[in-house]
């Protein structure tokens, strides 16, 4: 099906062709009312993954030729600012050197390979598969690589984040790996940190973060200029997100969220005519 779409940042509201949809379908719970549809997106020939990713949508492989519609983290570059905490995370890094690498010059040796899979099995066992991490690695999703070392460990990497950068526009911070036995307790938060602060430096307009479905995943909300998309605009509310997860794991939720009318009368989303109207999608 052809689709048209209305850009979802506001600067950007004619309407124009936009990407092809489909609707993929997994396993429902009926019985609960959760039905089976995901919605995957493929761009069409005069886009970039920058245009997916303001609609809402990201990579669902490293290829970029298609995308899934989720909960989307990003932060809006242009009131973005550190915060104290910010700065504190990067004052307890400031004996470290990072270093943004084109993909080009970064050789995804061996000995990164190995790094990479031990930290992943370790933080997330079983971790990433070394297929998985190589194609990473080898693959239009990572242009950049943001680079960590230790002048304490002449020669020694303790940390690296793989980068997707869209010139003037879009940055996604898609997988971090680092030495979780560094005595910076908060190298990984150092590297996001580090990584946001030079995007917005160099003009980017956003980065974006990857998807926030648990509350362990709300440490990328402390930015200046975070939002998310909550399915029908980008929104810079955190209480909302919050409500949002402790909605998703309630044992007396039902029904759909737009439907939840103390949710939606607290956070502005009650009028649903104007939410459709001004909805980034047109089919």
């Amino acid at each position: 099906m052809s689709l048209s779409r209305v850009a979802a940042d506001s600067d950007a509201a004619k309407l124009a062709r936009g990407m092809k949809l489909l609707f993929s379908e997994a396993k429902p719970d009926y019985a609960h009312y959760v039905f089976p549809y995901a919605v995957w997106a493929f761009p069409e020939s005069h886009e970039t993954p920058a245009d997916l990713f303001a609609a809402g949508f990201l990579a669902s492989t490293p290829e970029m030729k298609r995308f899934y519609l989720c909960r989307h983290t990003r932060v809006n570059l242009a009131q973005f600012a550190p915060s104290s905490e910010n700065r504190r995370i990067l004052r307890r890094g400031e004996n470290l050197r990072v270093t943004l690498v084109p993909r080009a010059e970064f050789d995804f040796t061996p000995a990164r390979h190995e790094f990479a899979r031990r930290y992943t099995a370790e933080k997330f066992p079983p971790g990433m598969s070394d297929e998985r991490l190589a194609r990473l690695f080898n693959s239009p999703l990572t242009t950049h690589v943001l680079v960590a070392t230790d002048p304490a460990q002449p020669g020694v990497e303790i940390g690296f984040a793989a980068l997707y950068l869209e010139p003037n526009r879009a940055a996604f911070y898609s997988y971090s790996f680092y030495d979780l036995a560094h005595p910076n307790r908060s190298l990984g938060l150092f590297l996001m940190t580090s990584a946001v602060a030079e995007l917005a430096r160099q003009g980017y307009a956003h980065v974006y973060l990857g998807t926030c479905y648990a509350d362990n995943a709300l440490y990328k909300s402390q930015f200046a200029g975070f939002e998310f998309f909550n399915g029908a605009r980008w929104s810079a509310n955190v209480d909302e997100l919050k409500a949002i997860l402790h909605r998703q794991t309630a044992p007396e939720t039902e029904g759909h969220l737009l439907e939840d009318a103390a949710f939606t009368a607290a956070h502005g989303l009650a009028d649903l005519p104007a939410l459709a109207a001004a909805s980034p999608f047109r089919a």
